[in-house]
């Protein structure tokens, strides 16, 4: 993605990342991506699939519609009785509703009344709109010019079989069931929901529920499984390691058998971090540790026996915001979707920001229309532990690495969050 010229200093950013050893986002995403294929195959309804990514493309196996109906209520004409201009008087010769077959052929002089969805009769190519003609009787009045094909819903003007009805890779939503439904079709083949396993780590922690004490509620677990599940996960929560390797040994155990397990903190360097020892002595062979961005830079990924491990930051905002950079696209791969970028936008900055170059920021803020663009107002408090600024936010701003500053009505790249309360 390219930035905005005003941002500079590249060069003396990419010395900086190179000497701390950090990825980039944008590299970062990349790697984890490269670790990831799409999981194998599974059965399932129809009904059951919304969401889910086809493994192999569906042909249809029925025209459709089946023949010419009519898209509206009204009568059908031979559009040839009606050139010329001036009224026209046709004689009725039969209702037809939806679900019936027609018993007439309309001849010149005729039509047919006609219901929507209803085929048309042989002979008639249009339909004159209940609305703009006069019924007299056995007799209807109709001062219009219909072309052929006015109103008329062609036989397999929605799909024809043997046509591709989804490609492999489709996600099925709303309308996608329909097709198959209407194909005759209860049962697809989708790719298998990745399964996660989620640990909590630190000794100050304590499950929700419980009264805290002197210990803080681990509120990673939950939202973690939270946003796994909207992702297309299926989450287990593994519960909260003590800070020792063994602890932590002791509950990683249990993820065997997953597609992905996600530890939230313990990932850093401190005296008591054992996520990473921990991940070693398991043989998960790591692939990098640390993202140049802020919330979020200890992020640690590797794999082992096929499944990748990725050590997001203890601190509950940084754990959202990499799980919307890094794990939900990951998640989306295992669920055989294509495109798995975060989505963007293009909006206006409503305030400024400032900053050391060197680190990508995701700013959270509250973007609104507002005379033709959408402006983004960074919240007040950017802090990685204020929870309240992740509730009210609706999307991140991207402050590029190379970035100083950002004035008032600066364009900006907009990251909509999945984790809101209406996602």
């Amino acid at each position: 993605m390219q930035y905005f010229s005003r941002f500079q200093g590249l060069g003396a950013v990419k010395v900086r990342l190179m000497s701390e050893g950090l990825s980039s986002v944008a590299e970062a995403r990349a790697r984890i991506l490269g670790l990831c294929a799409p999981l194998a195959g599974e059965e399932v309804d129809a009904g059951a699939a919304f969401g889910r990514t086809l493994r192999r493309e569906i042909r249809a196996a029925r025209t459709l519609p089946p023949w010419d109906n009519s898209a509206m209520d009204g009568y059908a004409v031979r559009s040839s009785d009606l050139s010329g201009g001036g009224p026209r008087r046709l004689r009725i010769l039969e209702a037809i509703h939806a679900g019936e077959r027609p018993r007439e052929r309309v001849g010149p002089g005729e039509c047919s009344r006609i219901m929507t969805g209803a085929p048309m009769p042989e002979g008639a190519d249009a339909v004159a709109m209940q609305e703009r003609v006069r019924a007299h009787g056995g007799e209807v009045e109709i001062d219009l010019e219909l072309r052929p094909g006015t109103n008329v819903r062609r036989a397999g003007e929605d799909t024809r079989a043997g046509e591709v009805l989804l490609p492999a890779g489709a996600t099925l939503g709303i309308p996608e069931a329909a097709l198959l439904w209407a194909q005759g079709i209860s049962r697809v083949e989708v790719h298998r929901r990745p399964t996660v396993a989620i640990l909590s780590s630190g000794d100050e922690l304590c499950p929700a529920g419980e009264p805290p004490g002197d210990r803080i509620v681990d509120t990673n677990s939950p939202a973690i499984a939270e946003a796994v599940r909207r992702a297309g996960g299926v989450p287990t929560l593994l519960g909260i390691a003590r800070d020792t390797l063994e602890g932590v040994l002791e509950r990683l155990a249990s993820a065997e058998g997953h597609d992905v397990v996600i530890t939230s903190a313990g990932v850093s360097t401190g005296d008591r971090d054992f996520v990473r020892p921990a991940l070693e002595r398991l043989g998960v062979e790591m692939d990098f540790w640390r993202v140049a961005i802020k919330p979020g830079k200890p992020l640690a990924v590797g794999t082992r026996r096929g499944a990748l491990y990725m050590g997001l930051p203890g601190n509950p905002v940084s754990s959202l915001v990499t799980f919307e950079l890094f794990v939900r696209p990951a998640l989306r791969r295992l669920s055989g979707i294509a495109d798995v970028e975060p989505p963007r936008v293009r909006g206006r900055l409503d305030g400024r920001l400032e900053k050391a170059p060197g680190i990508a920021h995701y700013v959270r803020a509250v973007a609104r229309w507002r005379e033709g663009d959408l402006w983004a107002a960074p919240l007040p408090t950017q802090s990685s532990g204020a929870l309240r600024s992740a509730a009210s936010a609706t999307h991140l701003v991207e402050f590029p690495a190379e970035a100083a500053a950002a004035e008032h009505g600066s364009p900006v790249v907009l990251v909509p969050i999945s984790w809101a309360g209406g996602a």
